[in-house]
């Protein structure tokens, strides 16, 4: 169901603690350990999927999930009016350093890359 080695992989399994903001049977969402903005939440799909170049038509409901659930936890956190990212790298050359699907929610400014 994931890779051994996968960072996200180990934190969805609780071999790494996080406070899980939010979970269900598709996705899980956490805050980023190294937050650009005052709200930097990661929301990645609980089944591995290395990047978004490797989805398949089947994985069109699943990333459905990620921005749904984005959504709603920048919202819960008041920034629905005033606005937020979502942010997604993919591949090297983009920045992506954790090869396990993950999108950025971003609130309140932001700061730096978002690797």
């Amino acid at each position: 169901m994931g890779d051994d080695n996968c960072l996200f992989c180990k934190i969805r399994d609780g071999a790494i603690p996080t406070s899980v903001l939010y979970r269900d049977e598709h996705v899980l969402a956490f805050n980023d350990i190294s937050p650009k903005a005052p709200f930097h939440v990661l929301v990645i799909p609980v089944r591995h999927i290395a990047s978004l170049s490797d989805a398949q038509p089947d994985d069109a409901e699943v990333f459905g999930r990620l921005m749904l659930a984005g959504a709603r936890l920048a919202k819960e956190a008041g920034f629905g009016p005033s606005g937020y990212r979502v942010i997604m790298n993919v591949g090297k050359g983009a920045g992506q350093t954790i090869f396990h699907v993950h999108l950025h929610v971003i609130g309140g400014g932001f700061s730096g890359s978002f690797e």
